[in-house]
């Protein structure tokens, strides 16, 4: 073989194995929902550093009846890295070398993706790192989750022109929800599955009904009237009304632009049995002089929570205000 063609052989190769990793970097990445890959030695794994990932990674969900982790966690050996865990959407590489490193890349492997490179010295270097960036790797985690989410949703829409009309706002909610209720200023949409359902709705009440210094029991108090009016069970003189036994986990956040305030907890059916998980969110709208809130709950005995009340928040985190 002469010089030109070997060389004109070798090129191609090259461009070819360019163009296969180029394209091998923008491949969906294919993990189940809040699923995370940790590279990891197992003589770490199974030490504090280990303890401290799934202290901080698999904690348990606020607002579930019983515990479920935040995160899914796959381990995996350094050596046993490629090819087993790169088109997962969540990655933590940890590794006990000379470099001491916090760094977060996103779509190194796939798309979309974080990979979260950690390494230090000693096994104290490693654990002060992730105890400083562990809100950090979460937030980020939970966006391509819920990105994720959102994605799937959009394979298939159910048409929410009543939700449009009525309230004035763009919502994703996938196309096995059905309308089960409309009245003035309230939509509840319900999704069947196995041995229970999924709901989500919206309704809008005066801006002065939640107030700062009592934001929590207001809360309460205007989720438990809707209950009464609108959800009931399928036995006489049934009403959804929030758990008493346990407070509601309450936090500020903003939404779509607004001021808004995060509530998780548990409702049940007051003269029933059914409960369930329920969060909620109310969004202060002050160009309308209302407060919009949107819930999820779900009843399903049956079926771990997580995924499903994720797959809500990840609905209503989709909301954007229609000028």
């Amino acid at each position: 073989m002469n010089k030109t063609l070997f060389l004109w052989l070798f090129v191609t190769f090259l461009v070819s194995s360019c163009s296969f990793k180029k394209d091998k970097l923008t491949d969906d990445s294919t993990a189940a929902i809040n699923t995370i890959a940790v590279i990891i030695d197992d003589q770490l794994w199974n030490s504090e550093v280990g303890d401290s990932i799934r202290n901080k990674l698999a904690s348990p969900v606020l607002g579930l009846p019983q515990e479920e982790p935040l995160f899914t966690i796959n381990q995996y050996p350094v050596k046993l890295f490629e090819g087993f865990s790169t088109d997962t959407r969540n990655i933590i590489i940890v590794k006990k070398e000379n470099e001491t490193k916090f760094e977060i890349k996103e779509n190194e492997f796939a798309s979309p993706q974080n990979t979260i490179h950690i390494s230090g010295k000693t096994v104290a270097e490693i654990l002060e790192i992730l105890e400083e960036n562990a809100p950090r790797i979460i937030q980020k985690m939970r966006a391509v989750e819920i990105a994720q989410n959102q994605k799937i949703f959009r394979d298939s829409l159910l048409n929410t022109q009543k939700i449009q009309k009525k309230f004035n706002i763009d919502i994703l909610v996938p196309s096995k929800y059905e309308y089960v209720m409309r009245r003035k200023n309230f939509i509840w949409l319900k999704s069947e599955i196995t041995s229970g359902n999924t709901s989500l709705i919206i309704y809008q009440v005066p801006y002065s009904a939640i107030h700062n210094g009592s934001a929590v029991n207001d809360i309460v108090r205007t989720r438990d009237s809707i209950g009464r009016k609108f959800i009931h069970g399928s036995v006489y003189g049934t009403k959804m009304v929030t758990e008493e036994a346990y407070s509601p986990y309450f936090s500020k956040t903003m939404l779509a632009g607004r001021k808004a305030f995060e509530t998780k907890g548990t409702w049940q059916m007051k003269n029933d049995f059914m409960s369930g998980p329920f969060i909620n969110y109310a969004i202060f709208d002050k160009a309308n002089k209302r407060i919009l809130v949107l819930e999820g709950f779900c009843y399903a005995p049956s079926k771990e929570k997580r995924d499903l009340m994720f797959e809500l928040e990840s609905m209503i985190k989709s909301i954007q205000f229609k000028k």
